[in-house]
Formats: structure tokens, C-alpha cells, sequence
């Protein structure tokens, strides 16, 4: 399949298009790769919290946040990590993300986090990490031991980067990227709408991963949720619809990848989230928490997706 090259210019036109139109349009996108009533279900767990040393603005894990912080926690021991897993796994889950607040990881970390990968990968589930910047050795690391995705969220466009986080650039964050596919690992990324963000810096982000060499397989899309304490604390809340426009503009623009709806789903409606699916999401994480900020347990999203007709993702199903 030839791939598009996509300007600002046309996805703006898109993601302007009346809403009934970029609904239909995006959807019929995603029943042309997808089954519309299956969702991949995740998990994600953090391996180790706090004490992170970037100053992202929208995150309690900064150790550059103002006032009260987080207290910074040891990286979690391997069995645990597997065993969390396991019960996730019998719980639903097809894929395993797990994540810690570093700038990078360091050297003596390695042995551990490559033994969490390889535990994991060994219950038959798909293998997820976000762990901040990588190098390529790292990156060919973390292959080796069985990782199957590396999330690396571009979190906004690259003008408005600098009004969110000043400790690493926009460039860093393609570098990584770029290591982590170089390695031949699947990339996941996405980013955060409602951070005081303009349409044209949605537009921009999703043109950006949509115009990598290759599209990123998993697409996270998440909905800030404003932390006190936090530089985006009083952030206003994005329009319910302009959410749904971003989902299916990220459907039509990266028509075979996994669009997942992320953080903030405490904060939608059951009609939001459906609308949502609607316009081509078909990821979330499932559990009570995403690293540190709540999350819809699973007897709501499984009453949720009993109301939809939709049934969970199998390991495979593409």
C-alpha cells in the first residue's frame, strides 16, 4: 500500500470536515483494517515512580514539580513485575506496558529491566516499555530481550514543545524514535491534547508521526488530566468533540495503527468513549490506575463494551 505523505494543509481540512463526514470517513477507514467491534485491551504498570528529573509540565512525577512531590520509589523487583503481569494476562489483557520516571535509564538498571521484558514476553503476552530516552545500544538491548513495542510520547507539536517541558527537546524525542526503530522494535507513540494547545498543534503532532519513515504501530491519545501541584493544574478542559476530531483524524491518517484512548477516560462519558471507538479508537489500558492517575476499572469497561457489542482484543487479531 502506497503511504501519503500528509501536509498540515489537507489534515487540517480533514479534521475540519463537518463532524458527521470525518466520522463516516473514519470509520470506514478503520473497518477497511480493523474489526469494529474488537478492542485491544493493555495494561500498564509502573515499575518505578517519581523522582523523575524532566520538568514536564503535565506530570506528578517531576522532581521539578512545585510544592508537594511524589515520593521517588526503588525500581520494582522482577517477580513482582511478572507476577502482575500474569494476573493481568488472566484478566484480559494482551499486552503488558511497563514504565518508569527517568530521563533514561541507566547502565545498572539494564539487567533488571531486560529481565522484566523477558518474564513477561515468556507469558505469551506482547511486550511494552517506557523508560524515557534511549540509545541505540539500549534500544538493540531491550530488542534482544524480547520487547515488542518502546513508547516515546511526542506529547504536542514541536511549537508549542517548549511551553510544556524545557529539560529535553523536541529533537530528543525523535532521536529516540528513531533508535528504537533502527533496533527493528514497533514504536508507540502519540501525545496529550488539552494542554493549552491550538487545532493546528494536534494537526501538526499527528503529522509529524504520521510522516515518520514508517507510521507508529500503537497511537496513544490521551486527555490531560490537570494534577495539583502541576504547571498545567488549571488547564482548561478540551472540547469533548475536538477530542473525537483528533481520534479520527489519527485513524485516517494512520489507517493501519492502533489508535488507543489513554489517560482521561475517568473524566469522559460513556457516549464520549463510544464516540471515540466510533471514529477509530481501538486500544485503552484497562486496571484501576495508569501509573500514578486513576483509570475506569474493569467491571465499568467490561459493562461499557457489553452496551457496544464490543468484545476484547485476542492476542493476534490484527
Amino acid at each position: 500500500m502506497t503511504r501519503t505523505h500528509w501536509t498540515r494543509e489537507a489534515a487540517k481540512s480533514l479534521y475540519a470536515l463537518p463532524f458527521a463526514d470525518l466520522m463516516f470517513e473514519a470509520q470506514t477507514v478503520h473497518r477497511r483494517h480493523f474489526d469494529p467491534n474488537r478492542v485491544q485491551m493493555s495494561r500498564l504498570l509502573s515499575i518505578k515512580t517519581g523522582g523523575c528529573a524532566e520538568d514536564c509540565g503535565y506530570c506528578s512525577q517531576s522532581a521539578r514539580m512545585p510544592g508537594e512531590k511524589l515520593k521517588a520509589s526503588k525500581l520494582m523487583e522482577v517477580e513482582r513485575v511478572i507476577d502482575e503481569a500474569r494476573k493481568a494476562r488472566d484478566g484480559g489483557a494482551t499486552r503488558y506496558c511497563m514504565g518508569a520516571a527517568w530521563r533514561s535509564p541507566k547502565d545498572r538498571d539494564m539487567d533488571m529491566v531486560l529481565a522484566m521484558v523477558e518474564g513477561v514476553k515468556g507469558l505469551g503476552m506482547e511486550t511494552c516499555m517506557t523508560l524515557g530516552m534511549l540509545t541505540p545500544e539500549q534500544a538493540l538491548q531491550l530488542k534482544d530481550a524480547g520487547l515488542d513495542y518502546y513508547n516515546h510520547n511526542l506529547d504536542t507539536s514541536e511549537r508549542y514543545y517548549s511551553e510544556i517541558i524545557t529539560t529535553r527537546t523536541f529533537a530528543d524525542r525523535l532521536e529516540t524514535l528513531d533508535n528504537v526503530r533502527s533496533a527493528g522494535m514497533k514504536v508507540c507513540a502519540g501525545g496529550i491534547l488539552g494542554m493549552g494547545e491550538t487545532v493546528d498543534d494536534r494537526v501538526d503532532m499527528l503529522v509529524t508521526l504520521a510522516n515518520l519513515d514508517e507510521a507508529p504501530e500503537s497511537v496513544p491519545i490521551n486527555m490531560l488530566i490537570p494534577i495539583p501541584g502541576t504547571k498545567l493544574e488549571n488547564a482548561a478542559p478540551i472540547d469533548p468533540f475536538d477530542f473525537v476530531r483528533t481520534i479520527a483524524l489519527a485513524r485516517i491518517m494512520m489507517p493501519t495503527s492502533h489508535v488507543r484512548l489513554s489517560a482521561g477516560r475517568t473524566e469522559m462519558s460513556d457516549e464520549m468513549q463510544a464516540m471515540c471507538f466510533l471514529a477509530g479508537a481501538n486500544s485503552i489500558f484497562v486496571g484501576e490506575t495508569l501509573l500514578t492517575a486513576d483509570n475506569p476499572g474493569e467491571d465499568h469497561d467490561g459493562a461499557l463494551f457489553r452496551r457496544l457489542g464490543v468484545e476484547p482484543e485476542a492476542l493476534g487479531d490484527e
